[in-house]
């Protein structure tokens, strides 16, 4: 792998901040991309950069070999097996999976099964298979065959990738040292069709995009719109309580084309919108007339993203002001009228379907009900998680998980003898050891409540049984055996 960082200093703090992004080829990428090609993923072959033709041509004389053949076989079929409507989503299923792979010849998934996200998992049986190929066909020869060409690519754009990080920081006017300890990464593989472009969000902190280039076409709008993503994402952190309060206003867009995750999520909705705003405030063409930005507003809003010409019109007064972004967000979220765009949201006719989006999470927009249940949860909305666990119920989506949200939702909400009904019926549904030792710690806590504290001690001797070995359930058990709980206020009431 190699990496030419975007080294930028902060504008308001360059001798204590530095932030880095990079431009990035990886083998691994161009392995998983380059084994879809031998077997049929063709996407805009014609208009392709001249080194995807040069790998296909260096592909198929490797393929020849009797091992090589009968390993390409072996995989190709799998792949058939698995295509999807089209070339574009079937790349994007083995973008995601090569993201959670580490380096040849071993292809080692950097996390958990269940901690990968569903396209990926779809596709995890292509590893074994690609190990196999990348061996008998001596694959690793062909990438450093080509590596030089890789990494000119990377010296070409450098220049256009570093001018629109600069702008754009220039343009928010915020502090980057926040950002140390995450990652912007831009992978450039053109083994890919050259239109495409495949952008990803994982365990919060690490963004990605793969992209294609051609020409002089970087796609410098998608890089943008996830550089913006990075930068902005982490403003709706700690306030819960603001967004809690737009909730009203997601009423009016459940018949939106956008996805799911928006409806659902006041803070994925006015992060998206803000971005929107800012896309339309300072788009890549200055020049671009206001009947024109005008027009991206009334598209956004028919999308469903309909706080965008609000944060539009406060991006107006913010270009003129030395106040950062970052400083001034939490007023703009402060001062929205939930009642105003409430109703201006139910006069806006909803388009039939949204543009494709650029950037995409781990989790699709469709993830789990009780996936959902547990964002709301956590959130501090206990009545919504308690409704999606009960349509997770319904839908008998992981029973164990949903009766312990809803054992957690009754708990926040006071009612402990629904509490201790759901903690059991979680506990008699799992086999998971944590949810196991955590529904005995808080059945034990409820029974010391209770004042039922022989009882109490039982739940959590079986908790430290339970089998999970985390340090903060082990903690929680001991101190339950030492002393009985008192609740945070102190007061030993339910």
């Amino acid at each position: 792998m190699f990496v030419l960082p975007l080294v930028l200093a902060s504008f308001a703090c360059a001798a204590q901040a530095q932030f880095k992004a990079t431009l990035d080829v990886s083998e691994t990428l161009f392995s998983v991309v380059a084994a879809i090609n031998v077997c049929g993923y063709d996407q805009d072959l014609q208009s392709s950069s001249p080194i995807r033709m040069e790998v296909r041509a260096d592909l198929v004389e490797a393929s020849k070999l009797p091992a090589a053949a009968a390993a390409a076989k072996q995989m190709c079929q799998f792949y058939r097996d698995h295509m999807q409507s089209d070339g574009a989503h079937d790349l994007a299923q083995y973008v995601s999976l090569a993201l959670y792979l580490g380096p040849p010849p071993d292809f080692t998934p950097s996390v958990k099964e269940s901690d990968m996200p569903p396209d990926s998992t779809y596709v995890l049986g292509f590893v074994p298979l690609l190990k196999q190929y990348y061996a008998a066909a001596n694959l690793h020869s062909i990438w450093l065959k080509h590596q030089a060409e890789y990494l000119a690519l990377i010296d070409r754009y450098h220049g256009p990738v570093a001018h629109m990080i600069t702008s754009t920081d220039t343009y928010l006017r915020m502090p980057l040292a926040g950002y140390l300890g995450r990652r912007f990464t831009v992978y450039l593989e053109p083994m890919s069709a050259p239109g495409q472009v495949n952008s990803r969000n994982y365990l919060q902190d690490y963004y990605y995009l793969v992209i294609s280039p051609k020409g002089e076409n970087i796609h410098i709008d998608a890089l943008r719109h996830t550089y913006l993503h990075f930068v902005l994402d982490p403003l709706i952190a700690k306030r819960a309580t603001a967004l809690q309060q737009l909730k009203p206003v997601l009423v009016a867009v459940q018949k939106a084309p956008m996805a799911d995750d928006y409806k659902l999520d006041p803070g994925l909705l006015v992060i998206e919108c803000v971005i929107r705003a800012i896309e339309a405030r300072a788009p890549s063409d200055p020049k671009l007339p206001e009947k024109d930005r005008q027009a991206m507003l009334q598209r956004d809003e028919a999308e469903g993203f309909i706080f965008t010409r609000y944060f539009y019109d406060e991006l107006r007064d913010f270009e003129k002001e030395n106040t950062g972004l970052q400083d001034a967000f939490p007023d703009w979220l402060h001062h929205i009228d939930v009642d105003r765009e409430k109703k201006r949201a139910s006069g806006i006719e909803f388009a039939a379907q949204a543009a494709p989006e650029v950037m995409r999470a781990a989790k699709p927009a469709s993830q789990p009900k009780v996936d959902l249940a547990e964002r709301q949860l956590v959130s501090g909305d206990p009545a919504g998680a308690q409704k999606l666990a009960e349509e997770a119920l319904n839908e008998k989506e992981d029973p164990a998980r949903a009766y312990f949200v809803l054992a957690r939702a009754a708990t926040m909400s006071g009612n402990m003898q629904g509490a201790q009904e759901n903690f059991q019926k979680a506990l008699n549904a799992t086999k998971d050891p944590r949810i196991a030792a955590w529904c005995h710690i808080y059945l034990g806590r409820i029974l010391d409540l209770q004042d039922e504290r022989e009882n109490a001690v039982a739940q959590y001797q079986a908790a430290l049984s339970a089998g999970d070995a985390s340090a903060d359930t082990r903690k929680a058990a001991e101190r339950g055996l030492k002393e009985p709980y008192q609740p945070p206020n102190g007061k030993r009431e339910q």
